[in-house]
């Protein structure tokens, strides 16, 4: 079919396309969905199960070993993870990365199968486990509500309400909120109160509980009707609890609760989780959006609803934004769509210039339809605008204009003879279309690996190729369509005086003649010196840094403070209270959110929210300017030498998934003390290696204090184990023994002694347990043989059913990850291990080893598709070599474009080289189908090489030309800064490799020898 002249004669179709793809481009920019990153799936769930009282190898044998037999019997699994506390077991379930979102559901309710079907296997006392599978929700909108004066309680009440308003804005999907102070009843005994009376706290419980319980009291016929009765029932006032009758006192007369204990109300003495904004007492409301959703016009719709409900809000109380994703991604994508624009713009300016203005015109219009056309079906295929698809559409600019380029070109160089616009349309699209879509195929191929990854790095990066694929697919079809029917409309008919001149008779073509002659006659010479500069390029590879993904350039930083294992929640609240106090007076810093005792929600998609631990405090620092972080960062730490009792580590917001900490080292085996010494030696090699932030995921062992139980003195008192614990709760914690109702709120009533008797550890030998036997209460001395000061491991990991300990680090400010890693790897691999005991990496290390070994996979795949595809487009096999032998000589470029840049080899420059394959081919297919057509058209084989090089000089330098430039907006964009010099660094020198080398390589697979004949003199 000759589609350049259907495309001319059939113009309404035409218009139509080109009208299609404005207007759809529109639609698709206007309804795309917009976030900061893409979206991947966290494959992660938790189980979590209570075991009152159990140490932490209680809880490990008797809970975790029975769970994790259950789970493992998942196919799904890839991994199963584990941390044993003592009184509650945490097992954290990752999934295949095979399984998306849509199947994971499924996956989960097996999940809870399992754990359900092995709940009998576990022993009395545990409560039943829950399986959380939405570990992975997103609160891009973050909010701290505080209010100077108002109680905890109040605050909850106002948190309730904002809730409840803005799960009816359109889009929202969860709203949850922590940090409120957990309300209880207390009932404070009072010890002589109680011995005076001959009243034990068992009395008190049994009343209390069956008093305040609900239970049916039947109903009775009257008539037709059918009446319930029902007696009041629990408590409606604290006083109301206080008024009960408890029993009869010595002297006869009955007794309220009030009489022997005091009834208040209060707030949970240990607090689960404190949080604070700018010093304030704040409860955070985290909002998450619907998969899909624009969260630009969520964060409107959410905004406009807030200020709706401001009346209703306390004056004095505020809403502080901690995390607004709606702001940042309006800024981002306007960011990107900024550097869009400009790549356009360069690209066309550079068209406009070296192409005329026509030329360069009707090229620029092709460019910009594709990229609309881009965002149209973006629109259709559900990918979002993120930063992942805004960059491939940037890193696809040079490949979009490389299939226009070479029409136009043919097309004007054909006018520009004197030949007819239509005819010269229709002869270059029949020429070139299926080479330009073979090459187009294997651009898109080389970019395969990503797409077809199931690594969650793979998954996070995938829009990467879809984008690609659908740009490059468009540009193809509108250059053999857009493009003829333009040039047909706007290309001029030169002067008759004209068309006689050579248009390849130009000094630059001349003197690229001039080269090639040069290199094709020291063939050779030419290459031997591209091996010897590929040798100088893998040897100076070795220089170059490398690292995984690169930190954010959002302003915030997190600050993780720690103190040992076993530290009071209140005790570590205390130091973040004087570190957010100075950290708040340094200039630049704009607010300071604090989370004690557990981490922040996840606000942001790469962000690891830490579980409940009470040594642990994480504050969330927001600046000003992104500038000033390592500045300040360097002042926090100058301030945390002031906590010395604590560890301190500083964290930028990476972009990309990873693990916390980036050097890790992990031992496996049965004997926690052999695992602690391995993690040990493991640490002392990182700290003598400059690794900062060195710790081991075990932390320390906790102190505990052992009652002696006797068992001769406990049976002759009548006291059991259980009445000993109950006793010793009451007195220090509190034992719950019913809950007052309050509206919709539920608080637990809790039963203790008051804070002078039970605030001393001492004061445990003065504790009373009551004794049925003898029918009053005794001192616990008569029934134990002593007290004693002990410790015992309070953190037991495991990993695949294995104790594992993890000893962790981070590379120093200056280094990477990598450089660090092996200078450790060797000496801490050279660690004696028992037998039985095995070494892991884990951190930057396995990330990136797994992240490249889910594109290695596939990339066999990709690479062998486009091996098939350039042998169908020849035919023969020579072609296809001279093609994949300039492939490797791309690194040349590379390694020195990192190098003067000073950038790292990571991630995303491993795309640029797989990127930089594929434009490196597309190039050189193009070429060789000239040389060969040239060929077939009579011309000596010697002459046809320099006439298809020399005519496909300035369609392959404006390719690259235009891709390099078109990079430029991207070199102050963080993640994509190394793929950018890659590709940079690697196209300037490719376009050499195409232009010289792949003409060198033809000649001497063909067996094409200059001469004098043929050449003409040559110095």
């Amino acid at each position: 079919m000759d589609i350049a002249r259907f495309a001319i004669e059939k113009s309404v179709i035409t218009w139509m396309i080109m009208l299609g793809c404005l207007f759809g481009g529109w639609y698709g920019f206007e309804t795309l969905g917009r976030y900061e990153d893409p979206e991947f799936t966290i494959k992660d769930a938790l189980v979590i199960t209570p075991y009152p009282g159990a140490t932490a190898s209680e809880v490990e044998k008797e809970v975790t070993d029975h769970l994790e037999t259950a789970i493992q019997q998942m196919g799904q699994l890839e991994k199963i993870t584990s941390k044993s506390k003592p009184g509650v077991s945490e097992i954290t379930v990752t999934i295949l990365p095979s399984f998306d979102k849509s199947s994971l559901p499924q996956v989960w309710d097996e999940l809870r199968r399992k754990v359900g079907d092995a709940q009998h296997s576990l022993p009395p006392g545990v409560h039943t486990s829950k399986v959380i599978d939405d570990f992975g929700d997103v609160f891009g909108i973050y909010y701290a509500l505080t209010g100077p004066g108002f109680s905890s309680r109040e605050l909850y009440e106002v948190a309730k309400t904002i809730r409840k308003e803005l799960l009816l804005v359109a889009g929202v999907a969860k709203v949850d909120f922590k940090g409120e102070q957990q309300e209880r009843v207390f009932v404070e005994m009072s010890r002589s109160k109680l011995a005076n009376q001959g009243l034990s706290p068992g009395v008190l419980i049994n009343t209390l509980q069956s008093h305040n319980l609900i239970s049916p009291a039947g109903g009775v016929r009257s008539g037709d009707n059918y009446i319930r009765i029902r007696p009041k029932q629990g408590f409606n006032t604290i006083n109301e609890i206080a008024d009960l009758l408890v029993g009869t006192g010595q002297d006869g007369r009955l007794l309220r609760l009030g009489d022997v204990a005091q009834v208040r109300r209060g707030y949970q003495e240990i607090p689960e989780q404190i949080i604070r904004f700018n010093g304030q007492e704040a409860i955070t409301i985290g909002v998450s959006g619907l998969s899909g959703v624009n969260i630009v016009a969520l964060g409107k719709r959410i905004d406009e609803r807030l200020f709706e409900i401001q009346s209703e809000t306390p004056i004095g109380m505020e809403l502080n934004s901690i995390y607004q994703q709606p702001q940042l991604v309006a800024k981002s994508v306007n960011g990107f769509v900024s550097n869009l624009a400009a790549s356009v713009g360069i690209v066309i300016g550079v068209l406009l210039i070296f192409m005329g203005l026509r030329a360069g015109f009707l090229i620029g219009v092709t460019l910009l339809l594709t990229v609309l056309g881009t965002l149209f079906f973006m629109k259709i295929f559900h990918i979002d605008m993120q930063r992942i698809s805004l960059g491939a559409l940037i890193i696809a600019m040079g490949m979009l204009v490389d299939n226009a380029i070479v029409v136009a070109e043919g097309i004007l160089i054909r006018v520009q003879q004197g030949m007819n616009r239509t005819l010269a349309a229709s002869e270059v699209v029949k020429q070139n279309q299926w080479p330009l879509l073979g090459a187009t195929i294997v651009g898109i191929l080389a970019f395969s690996g990503i797409g077809l990854s199931d690594d969650a790095t793979g998954e996070f990066v995938g829009s990467l190729f879809y984008v690609i694929l659908i740009s490059l697919i468009l540009s193809w079809v509108l250059a053999i369509t857009i493009g003829p029917y333009l040039c047909e409309k706007l290309l001029r008919a030169p002067d008759k005086n004209s068309i006689a001149n050579d248009p390849y008779d130009a000094y630059l073509y001349n003197a690229y003649r001039g080269v090639l002659k040069k290199a094709l006659r020291f063939r050779w010479l030419t290459v031997g010196l591209m091996i010897t500069m590929l040798v100088a390029a893998v040897i100076g590879f070795g220089l170059v840094k490398q690292s995984f993904f690169p930190n954010s350039s959002t302003p915030l930083f997190l600050i993780s403070f720690e103190r040992i294992q076993g530290t009071d929640i209140r005790a570590t609240d205390e130091d973040i209270q004087e570190l957010e106090k100075r950290v708040l007076a340094i200039d630049g810093v704009n607010s300071v959110s604090s989370f004690v005792g557990a981490g922040a929600a996840r606000f942001m998609l790469v962000y690891l929210p830490h579980l409940p631990k009470a040594s642990f405090a994480q504050l969330v620092v927001g600046v000003d300017d992104f500038q000033k972080m390592d500045n300040i960062i360097d002042q926090v730490k100058s301030i945390a030498d002031d906590f010395p009792q604590a560890q301190t580590r500083f964290e930028r917001i990476r972009l990309g998934p990873g693990s916390e900490g980036k050097i890790q080292a992990r031992f496996n085996g049965d004997d926690p003390v052999v695992l602690r010494d391995l993690a040990k030696q493991a640490e002392t090699i990182m700290i003598a290696n400059g690794v900062i932030n060195v710790r081991q995921n075990w932390r320390q062992r906790e102190k505990i204090i052992r009652p002696v139980y006797s068992e001769s003195m406990a049976r002759e008192a009548g006291v059991s184990r259980k009445d000993l614990s109950t006793a010793i709760q009451t007195a220090f914690s509190g034992t719950q023994v019913g809950t007052y109702r309050e509206k919709d709120t539920l608080i637990p009533i809790v039963m203790r002694y008051p804070d002078t008797q039970r605030l001393n550890p001492e004061s445990i030998v003065d504790v009373q347990v009551w004794s049925n036997q003898l029918g009053k209460t005794i001192p616990i001395r008569q029934v134990t043989s002593g007290f004693l000061v002990e410790t015992e491991e309070a953190l037991i990991m495991r990993r695949n059913r294995k104790k594992t300990i993890t000893a962790i680090g981070d590379p120093a400010i200056g280094l990477t990850a990598d450089s660090v890693f092996k200078k450790v790897q060797p000496q801490i691999e050279a660690i004696e291990l028992p037998p039985g005991y095995s070494l892991q990496w884990g951190g930057e290390h396995e990330d990136a080893t797994k992240a490249q070994a889910g594109i290695a996979v596939q990339l066999p795949l990709g690479f062998l598709a486009m091996i098939i595809v350039v042998v169908l487009l020849f035919g023969t096999v020579r072609q296809p070599l001279v093609i994949w032998l300039t492939v490797p000589l791309s690194l040349i470029g590379v390694t020195f474009g990192l190098l003067i840049a000073d950038r790292s080899f990571g991630f995303m420059a491993l795309l640029g080289v797989l990127s930089l394959s594929g434009m490196l081919i597309k190039n050189a297919i193009v070429l060789v189908d000239q040389i060969d057509l040239e060929i077939k058209e009579g011309k000596t084989p010697i002459q046809a090489v320099l006439d298809s090089s020399v005519s496909r000089l300035r369609p392959v330098v404006m390719a690259s030309g235009t891709t390099v430039l078109g990079m430029l907006p991207l070199l102050g964009d963080a993640f994509f800064v190394d793929m950018a010099v890659t590709i940079m660094g690697g196209l300037l020198f490719a376009t050499i490799l195409t232009m010289v080398v792949v003409p060198v390589l033809y000649a001497i697979f063909f067996q094409i020898y200059p001469t004098k004949d043929n050449l003409g003199e040559m110095a």
